[in-house]
């Protein structure tokens, strides 16, 4: 431990014609010799007078504390008392310690002989805390005072010479050498003035009469007693003392001690009676009638004892406060009625009870620490102080309950709050800390105090969704621009560090397909169609959403969004066989010998939407009883009896193919069914409808090229027949096929056109061949075409065969062609 100490200049004697220059002295010397001690193990000691004026320098305390000026206020170099009376200051421009308040020695420390200030000086980063110590010197700035400016004595004119007579001392509240008190007595022939030292060391002045008095020369004697202390300057203090010259009074009263000792509790209840002091006089009548009474000057003595004038009982008639005064001298006066006294001093000490309450005050704090502080975060500073003693003074301080912090000495009850535990705002968003100070007394004393911190949120939670995958079920030929889903997600932060932004992830190549299809609100979630859907060109979506947060650095979490499109009954059924589109004209040969249930023909049919709305249903549309009927499933025309010879040959049959949506939609076709045994039943019906089409101008004409033709035929048909014996079994052959399976295994090509919800059929073809035999080509008709039946007649009897050839004639030549209409599967 290293001292640096500077010392005032101590024991000058000035003579008595120095003395305004010892005055200098007295002035200057404070602030030239300060007592100044420095440890740099952080305890500082000064020195100064009483009563210096508010701002005078103490010394410099960054200094002295080897601390920079320039840091002391980012440093936060402050003041911490132990007692509310504030009379220090620091200026953080220099690093000087002024005082702020007067200080007046008697009323801090009364007659003590050491009066120190003690205080702490905190800096913070890094925190450390400084004692310092400054030592109160007393000045001579109180005068003697005697308790009576005027005392009385009654004095026997046969008062012998050399008698002494006790006077009541004066009374100085300063100290050391300011408080040596010298008397000195008028002039006067009479008396002189002697002293008397008590056991104790109190000096008391007392009254020798050097010669006898003579009541009757004079009855009345005035004296000066001057009292004048050890100070420089000398201040005195006078009292009159009034000598009344009486009949003889030869005996004093007498204490039974001179000193008497006590000990009193702090806190003893008011009235009570703590000694009995006691005196006795030899004299009789009023000379030895005895009053008791209090002769310290020190209010605070008279404020607080009292003594009964009769029997000499001291009792409490104020509060008794250990950490006010420990220690009482009251100086008792025993005078007998003669006007004879006696003194004795009571030594009164003051006894310790555990009356005070620990008292916790918070030097630094932080109300905010980020959750992601590191154990052993300084969270507060605090202080802790027990004005009691001994053990009632020793404290123990912890932090009631279960949190994530702890208390460490700091020394001189100093105490730093710190995180033992990681912190989770998330969890836990403030705390209040109790922190319980308890004293060793008994009863024990206990305070508390609590501090609220509020922990700072960091980024430490990504947004988190509900679910991994969702999944949105959106109808097509929805409005362009609605929102179709909502999507949220969730964090666990605070403020920015919870603020979600949504986006779309997606690849270069889906960017422009996305972004022409959905959009997505950045701040709600709320997804948007960009425009209709179709579910026959897009059944399904798969998009990936990024959630990010807004902290630093931005924390982010996805999940894939599946948007079905759900089909809407929005396409008619499209019948692909026979083609709506055919002619009129068109018919479909029935044979006259089909049994009940025979295949005539089928209606082929797709839908382009799917599920329940792509099923289709075949009816007829007949309010009478028909020939036929029409699988609703399969759409396959069946013979519903055996034909009669009064039913009629042609048949025109409308068939509506329905889908199964809500609203139903439909579509219709009309098929011709002639009825007839071969191909020559048909020419009549066939004639008819020619002969109706042409003009009636040109009838005649066509009337004879119609018989010629049937001349030609006939003669044809003969030979056809030939020649048909002849390929009977290859002809039978080729027609077998017709009856032993009429719908083969479909062709897998025409599935895979039609897979989108409708079942694949088998659909049939034509076969024409012309009636010229020089020409044999075949032709073959596309299965959603029909060939107008005027031009069909029956290949069979023109001797052909199985083979079919297609004759192209010109429009006007009226030779209507004949046409095989043959239904085979694919």
């Amino acid at each position: 431990m290293i001292f640096l100490v500077r010392r005032r200049m101590a024991g000058l004697h000035l003579q008595e014609g120095q003395a305004m220059q010892g005055l200098r002295w007295q002035v200057i010397f404070p602030f030239l010799f300060s007592w100044l001690c420095h440890s740099v193990s952080g305890h500082i000691h000064y020195s100064i007078n009483e009563e210096l004026r508010k701002g005078s320098i103490v010394g410099n305390i960054a200094k002295d504390l080897q601390l920079d000026v320039k840091d002391l206020s980012r440093r936060k170099l402050r003041i911490v008392y132990k007692t509310p009376e504030k009379y220090f200051n620091i200026n953080l421009d220099n690093g000087n310690l002024y005082i702020a308040d007067r200080i007046d020695r008697e009323t801090l420390c009364r007659a003590a002989a050491d009066c120190v200030l003690t205080f702490d000086a905190v800096v913070e980063n890094p925190l450390n805390v400084f004692s310092i110590k400054i030592d109160i010197q007393d000045i001579n700035d109180n005068p003697p005072i005697f308790l009576h400016n005027t005392l009385t004595l009654d004095m026997s004119e046969l008062t012998s010479p050399g008698r002494r007579f006790l006077l009541r001392k004066a009374e100085d509240l300063d100290v050391g050498v300011n408080s040596v008190i010298s008397y000195r007595l008028s002039t006067n022939q009479y008396f002189t003035l002697g002293e008397k030292v008590s056991t104790d060391g109190s000096v008391f002045p007392e009254l020798i009469l050097e010669k006898p008095l003579d009541r009757e020369t004079q009855d009345k004697h005035e004296l000066i007693l001057t009292a004048s202390d050890g100070g420089n300057p000398v201040q005195t203090g006078t009292a009159l003392i009034n000598i009344i010259v009486t009949d003889f009074n030869d005996n004093s009263p007498v204490f039974t001690q001179d000193v008497y000792k006590v000990s009193v509790r702090e806190n003893i209840p008011v009235n009570s009676t703590i000694l009995q002091v006691s005196a006795s006089d030899e004299d009789e009548g009023v000379n030895g009638e005895i009053t008791y009474s209090i002769s310290n000057t020190a209010t605070d003595i008279i404020q607080i004892f009292n003594v009964d004038s009769n029997t000499g009982e001291i009792t409490i008639k104020g509060h008794v406060d250990y950490e006010v005064g420990k220690y009482y001298e009251i100086s008792i006066q025993a005078q007998d009625g003669g006007g004879l006294a006696a003194h004795a001093n009571v030594l009164l000490e003051i006894t310790d009870e555990n009356d005070n309450a620990p008292e916790i005050s918070i030097t630094s704090s932080s109300d905010l620490i980020p959750e992601d502080s590191a154990p052993g975060t300084v969270v507060a500073l605090i202080n802790v102080h027990d004005r009691d003693s001994v053990e009632n003074g020793e404290v123990q301080c912890i932090i009631k309950g279960d949190l994530p912090f702890e208390l460490i000495s700091s020394g001189s009850n100093f105490y730093k709050i710190v995180t033992k535990n990681s912190l989770d705002r998330e969890i836990i968003s403030s705390y209040n800390i109790t922190i319980q100070a308890s004293d060793k007394g008994s009863p024990e004393m206990t305070s508390r105090k609590v501090i609220r911190v509020d922990v700072s949120d960091v980024n430490d939670n990504a947004p988190v969704f509900e679910k991994l995958t969702y999944t949105a079920f959106i109808p097509e030929n929805n409005l362009p621009g609605a929102s179709i889903f909502n999507i949220q997600a969730s964090d666990m932060d605070s403020e920015d560090n919870a603020k979600i932004t949504y986006s779309i992830m997606s690849t270069r190549n889906e960017e422009d397909l996305l972004s022409s299809y959905i959009s997505m609100n950045p701040v709600t979630g709320v997804i948007y169609a960009q425009r209709s859907f179709d579910f026959e060109k897009k059944k399904e979506f798969k998009i990936q959403i990024i959630a990010r947060d807004n902290g630093s650095p931005s924390l982010n979490s996805s999940t894939t969004l599946r948007i079905c499109i759900v089909d809407q009954n929005d396409n008619s059924p499209v019948i692909l066989y026979p083609s709506p589109e055919a002619d009129s004209s068109t018919f479909e040969m029935v044979p006259w010998t089909s049994e009940p249930g025979s295949l005539v023909s089928k209606v082929v049919a797709v839908d382009a939407d799917s599920g329940h709305n792509a099923w289709l249903s075949y009816f007829l549309q007949s309010s009478e009883p028909s020939l036929f009927t029409i699988d609703q499933h399969t759409g396959e025309i069946r013979t519903s009896r055996v034909f009669q010879e009064k039913d009629i040959m042609k048949h025109g049959i409308v068939v509506l193919v329905r889908d199964n949506g809500n609203p139903s939609r439909s579509a219709s076709v009309t098929i011709n069914m002639v009825i007839a045994g071969h191909f020559h039943q048909v020419l009549p019906e066939l004639s008819n409808q020619s002969i109706k089409e042409e003009s009636q101008s040109n009838l005649q004409f066509y009337l004879v090229i119609a018989l010629a033709l049937i001349s030609f035929l006939f003669i044809v048909t003969v030979i056809i027949a030939s020649v048909s014996k002849y390929k009977e079994s290859k002809s039978s052959s080729s027609f077998g096929s017709m009856s032993t399976s009429l719908y083969p295994p479909v062709d897998p090509r025409f599935m895979t056109q039609f897979s989108n919800g409708t079942l694949p059929l088998p659909y049939s073809y034509d076969v024409c061949v012309t009636l010229d035999p020089s020409e044999r080509e075949f032709a073959f008709l596309k299965p959603q075409h029909n060939v107008p039946v005027e031009s069909l007649i029956d290949a069979d009897d023109s001797g052909i065969g199985s083979e079919n050839v297609q004759n192209s004639l010109p429009a006007e030549s009226l030779l209507p062609q004949v046409c095989i209409h043959m239904l085979r599967n694919m």
